[in-house]
C-alpha cells in the first residue's frame, strides 16, 4: 500500500542568493629586475670594451670628416718657412735689412688677393724688423 503523508511536507530549501563572482585580482607591476653587479667582470673585459668603444668613436669621426670634406671640399695645409735671422745675417750691411720680410709680405699679398687678414703674420714680422733696424741705426 502506498504511504500516506502525515500532512507535513518536506522542508523546502530556502532559495539562496546567487554566488558573487570573486573580485578581479589587482594588476601589480612586476617586481624590479635584480641589479647586476659591475664588480664581477674581468679587468681585461673592461679594457677590451674601452678599446672597442674608442675604435668605434674614431671610425665615426673619420666618416664624419670624410662627409664634411665631400661637402666643403678637401682641406689643404700649406707649410711655409720664414728664414728671418739667417737671411738678415747674410744680407750686406748697406742693403735693406728687412728685405726678406718685405718680400714675404708682398708675396702673401699677391697670392691672397685683397684679403690682407691672411697676411697679418708677415705684416707683424715686417713691422718688428723695421722697429729693430731703427733702434740699431
Amino acid at each position: 500500500m502506498p504511504r500516506r503523508s502525515s500532512g507535513r511536507s518536506a522542508p523546502r530549501p530556502v532559495p539562496r542568493a546567487a554566488p558573487r563572482p570573486a573580485p578581479a585580482p589587482a594588476h601589480h607591476a612586476p617586481p624590479p629586475a635584480p641589479m647586476q653587479s659591475s664588480g664581477g667582470g674581468s679587468m681585461l673585459g673592461g679594457i677590451g670594451s674601452t678599446i672597442a668603444q674608442g675604435m668605434a668613436f674614431g671610425t665615426g669621426s673619420a666618416v664624419a670628416h670624410r662627409a664634411v670634406d665631400a661637402v666643403m671640399g678637401p682641406r689643404t695645409i700649406q707649410h711655409e718657412t720664414v728664414v728671418a735671422e739667417a737671411a738678415a745675417a747674410a744680407a750686406p750691411a748697406g742693403s735693406d735689412a728687412c728685405g726678406v720680410h718685405t718680400k714675404a709680405f708682398q708675396d702673401c699679398i699677391n697670392s691672397s688677393g685683397s684679403d690682407i687678414g691672411k697676411c697679418q703674420f708677415y705684416m707683424d714680422m715686417l713691422s718688428e724688423c723695421r722697429r729693430n733696424s731703427m733702434m740699431n741705426a
